[in-house]
This record gives structure tokens, C-alpha cells and sequence, in this order.
């Protein structure tokens, strides 16, 4: 707990302006959620996309608030008041300052990418802790701290500010030296992570995704780099390590981000390209795999490594190849307990996950919501069978447009079968978003009702796809992979992709099991 004065003080930030004179009055919580507000908080209005915590100052007050801050002048409330350019940013170290700054006392891991972030996290995690090096993560599924796991929310993102730095001091207090952190480019284009002070930052990919929100993919891409960027813009720490920023030289983004980072500002940052070109630092090479995983060697310049994984699927390549970038690169461990912690890692929880009740066609389940995820998702479960494969999708609404058509073009193109269905659809029209995904099936060779279909409810959809699977075929339901819940209108209902898929095979085999979730689409199912 700390004094509002000296609060201020510590965050270290500069654009905050006193509106009405400060008291001596503790602040024990700041938080940017009206509702989670309690007493001896600092309220931070925020201006969203669809809501202005502005407006919810009062509220705020009424719950405990002992002073705010917002962007607006002239705000008349009877505790203090304090004003910022930019709120989100203030809140980000505000937040830090309150928990001390714990990224100044930890190595800060950080990964960002379009596709393939959460699994990077969970290597490098495992890497460490097999070389028995204490250590955190904070994904967006979950966030680890010794034996204790925390949910971070029911749809992909970065946690807020605060969370992120409650859970930072946390790992600190239970002795934790490193910490890999996952964020979205929306986390920190939202100032989500800004006083987190990054050692290494790791880059997947940057494809098309999120256009709806950054404009264009410079901007997407910019908003990216600013994990990078950020490397050399704070002080050394007392645990002395170089900077390193660990980059895809496979993707489209690579030759940008090396451009940003020649930067003479930037010169502190120690560039390490990892792929399977041979111009690489860190080369995947000699790759074979199948259904039981993957088999392939990665040269670090000094090693040669050989790597078995039972993850499927070309695009961990990229993954494992990243992760071993930071391990062995950046923090010089041991290739023996990187590698054991590899192979001990288990499966990511809705990445190409296999569910199997006893059908005899495979069942699988994975989060690709991307046009470029779809198609290496899809590509990987070609290989995987020699009979039949049918995908079930759809694409989110008030997000990119551009690739419901680019998504609904791949499948016809990789897929045997292909139906179209609800992936949080939001406020937008069900049967609009599926009508443009229809009319690029059609535009790439599909014919409705032989080989694409469109079925609105999501169950209905995974129940009709496990119905026509014959002996060998593969059924894959993508776009939910880990998620809890769907978005229809403005409520989130409770959903699992997993679920839904034993359901709709307990279903099948005329099975005791799990119910299918409810969704408002079974409603209005169109069979």
C-alpha cells in the first residue's frame, strides 16, 4: 500500500496532471473496472472501444474509490482527481508502482506472433523448468506460479494491467527468477505490458489477423514490434542480461523487423533469427514427421540438436525452434534438460487436441481462427489421414472481414467436406457473416449440400461432421480450440469446442456422456 503522493512518485510517469490538489491517502488497489472497485482503490477511466469508463466515475466513487483518473478536464467529483493524455498507459505503471516493479526483478520473457504464441510459451516454460530454473508463465489460457494455476479469461488476450502485475509480484514473493509472458497485439497496442521491462522478446509470425482493429498490416505489425522496441528503453537490472530479440527469418515480417531494429536506437538489442533457411542463426533442418509427432535437428551455430516431439504439425517446427533460440541462444542452458523438458512437455490444451471415445475416424480439436493458421491446421491433418477430411469453422464477427472469404477459400481448397458455422458472431448477423464465407466456397468449386454446408448452431454442425465420418476419415472443429465460452449479441455463453465434440461422439456411439452446451442457434437450427 502507498500513498496516492508517492504512488504518483514511484510510477515514474510523467503525463499526469493534477486536476484538484492531492491528499495523504492510501491506495491499496487501482484497477480500470468500475466493478472491481473496493475501498482505498485508484479508479482509471478508460475510453474502450464500446464503453467510456468515464462514465462510470460515480459508480466508481460509490463502491470505495479515493481518487481517480481519466482523460477528461474539468471532471467535478469530491475526491481527487488526476488527468492523463493517455489513461491506459498511466494505468500500466501505476499498476507497477503499486506492486513495486517485479519485472525489474525477473528475467522477462516475452512472445507475441500471430499464430503459435501460446504453444512457444508452454516450450520455453518446460525448457526451464527441466534445466531447474524457477519459473513463471502467463499465457493466455492460463497463468502458472509453482503448483498454483490461474484461468486468465474466457477469450484470448493479454490480462489487464493490473492483473499482469499482481501476478508478476506473486511469482516474485514465491521465488520465481524467470517469467515467459504471452501477449496479444492488442495488449500491448493497449499499454497492457508497457512497464514490463522485457529481456527477450520472441516473435511467431505476423500474418493476417486483427485488421479490423490496427487498419492495415503495417500497423499490425508495428503494434508487434513494440515488444522488441520496448528491449532498449529501460535500465539494466541487478540480474545482468543482454538484450535479445529472437525473430522469425522465414516470415514476411522479418525483413520489416530488422529494418526497425538497425534503428541506432535500438542498437542494444542483440538480433537472433531462427527458421529453416539456411541464412538463419538457429536452422530446423533434416524434418520428417507423422501421426506420433515430429523428427528433425536444429543447428544453433555451436550444436547440432537432434529433437523429438509428439506435437504434430509443420508449424511447430517454428515453435520448438523459437523456444530453443531463447534456451540455448539467449540463456545458454544446457541442451540435455532443454531438450528432456521438450519431450516432457504434454499437449496444448486445444491445439490440435485428438478426441477419441472410440469412433473409428479421428476426432481433433484446435484454436486456428486465422487464414494462415487454418491452412497449416489443415495441411497438418491431410498428412495425418488418407481417407477424408472434414473441417468445421467459422469467423468471428466485428472482426476482419477480409478473411471469412480468405478462410472459407483454404478449406475448399485443403478439405474434402467443409461446413460453415458460428464463431462468435457477436452483434453481428449470423446468416450475413455465413452468407459471404457461402459465397467464396461456391466461388472456389463447393456445391451447398455436397461438398459445404452451412449450419448455423456450432453443435449441430460438429454433431453432423462426426455423423458422415466413415472409417479413417478426420474431423477437425476449428476456431474455439481452449476457449470457455461464445459470444452471441453482447452475452457470452458457456462453450467448450472439446465438450462439444464428446458430445456430439457420445451422441454418436450412443453413449452415456457430456450434453452439448446451449447456444441460441439451436433455436433456429436449419438441418
Amino acid at each position: 500500500m502507498l500513498n496516492l503522493n508517492t504512488l504518483i512518485k514511484n510510477s515514474g510517469y510523467s503525463d499526469i496532471q493534477i486536476e484538484y490538489p492531492l491528499q495523504e491517502i492510501p491506495i491499496e488497489y487501482v484497477t480500470q473496472d468500475s466493478r472491481d472497485v473496493r475501498r482505498n482503490s485508484l479508479y482509471v477511466a478508460v475510453s474502450g472501444d464500446s464503453v467510456d469508463g468515464h462514465q462510470f466515475i460515480s459508480q466508481a466513487i460509490e463502491s470505495g474509490a479515493v481518487a481517480v483518473l481519466g482523460e477528461r478536464h474539468n471532471v467535478n467529483i469530491p475526491v481527487p482527481y488526476l488527468r492523463s493524455a493517455n489513461s491506459r498507459e498511466a494505468l500500466a505503471f501505476l499498476s507497477a508502482a503499486l506492486n513495486g516493479f517485479p519485472s525489474r526483478e525477473l528475467t522477462l520473457i516475452g512472445v507475441t506472433g500471430t499464430d503459435g504464441k501460446t504453444t512457444t510459451v508452454n516450450l520455453i516454460y518446460h525448457m526451464l523448468q527441466s534445466c531447474g530454473i524457477p519459473v513463471g508463465m502467463i499465457s493466455t489460457v492460463n497463468a502458472v506460479i509453482g503448483d498454483k494455476e490461474y484461468d486468465t479469461g474466457f477469450h484470448v488476450t493479454t490480462p489487464d494491467a493490473p492483473t499482469v502485475q499482481k501476478l508478476l509480484r506473486e511469482m516474485v514473493e514465491n521465488g520465481m527468477t524467470h517469467v515467459v509472458l504471452e501477449t496479444t497485439s492488442h495488449g500491448l497496442d493497449q499499454h497492457r505490458v508497457s512497464a514490463c521491462d522485457f529481456d527477450i522478446g520472441v516473435i511467431t509470425n505476423i500474418t493476417h489477423e486483427h485488421l479490423d482493429y490496427h487498419g492495415n498490416y503495417e500497423n499490425y505489425l508495428m503494434a508487434k514490434a513494440k515488444l522488441l522496441t520496448g528491449l532498449s528503453k529501460h535500465e539494466p537490472k541487478a540480474r545482468k542480461l543482454d538484450r535479445f530479440a529472437v525473430i522469425n527469418c522465414d516470415d514476411e515480417s522479418y525483413m520489416h523487423l530488422v529494418k526497425i531494429l538497425k534503428n541506432k536506437q535500438h542498437q542494444s538489442i542483440n538480433i537472433l533469427s531462427y527458421g529453416k533457411d539456411n541464412i538463419a542463426d538457429v536452422i530446423a533442418a533434416d524434418v520428417k514427421q507423422n501421426a506420433e509427432g515430429l523428427n528433425f535437428t536444429v543447428d544453433d551455430g555451436e550444436q547440432k540438436i537432434p529433437v523429438h516431439t509428439s506435437l504434430i504439425g509443420e508449424y511447430n517446427i517454428y515453435n520448438i525452434t523459437a523456444a530453443l533460440t531463447v534456451a540455448l541462444r539467449c540463456l545458454r542452458l544446457s541442451k540435455n534438460c532443454t531438450v528432456v523438458g521438450l519431450r516432457r512437455m504434454p499437449g496444448i490444451s486445444g491445439r490440435m487436441e485428438r478426441i477419441h471415445m472410440g469412433q473409428p475416424f479421428t476426432a481433433i480439436v484446435d484454436f486456428a481462427h486465422t487464414p494462415n493458421a487454418l491452412e497449416v491446421a489443415l495441411k497438418t491433418a491431410r498428412k495425418l489421414t488418407s481417407e477424408r477430411l472434414i473441417s468445421v469453422f467459422g469467423s468471428a464477427g466485428l472482426r476482419d472481414k477480409a478473411k471469412r472469404r480468405m478462410m472459407a477459400a483454404v478449406s475448399m481448397q485443403l478439405s474434402d467436406i467443409t461446413i460453415l458455422t458460428a464463431e462468435d458472431p457477436r452483434t453481428e448477423d449470423l446468416s450475413e457473416i455465413l452468407r459471404a464465407m457461402a459465397d467464396e466456397a461456391r466461388g472456389n468449386g463447393g456445391v451447398e449440400g455436397k461438398n459445404f454446408f452451412c449450419i448455423p448452431d456450432r453443435g449441430e454442425a460438429i454433431y453432423r461432421a462426426v455423423k458422415m465420418a466413415k472409417q479413417g476419415d478426420l474431423v477437425i472443429a476449428c476456431g474455439k480450440g481452449h476457449e470457455q465460452s461464445m459470444c452471441f449479441g453482447t452475452t457470452e455463453y458457456l462453450w467448450d469446442d472439446r465438450v462439444a465434440m464428446r458430445a456430439a461422439l457420445a451422441q454418436l456411439l450412443h453413449q452415456e456422456g457430456v450434453k452439448m452446451p446451449y447456444l441460441p442457434t439451436q433455436e433456429k437450427r436449419r438441418l
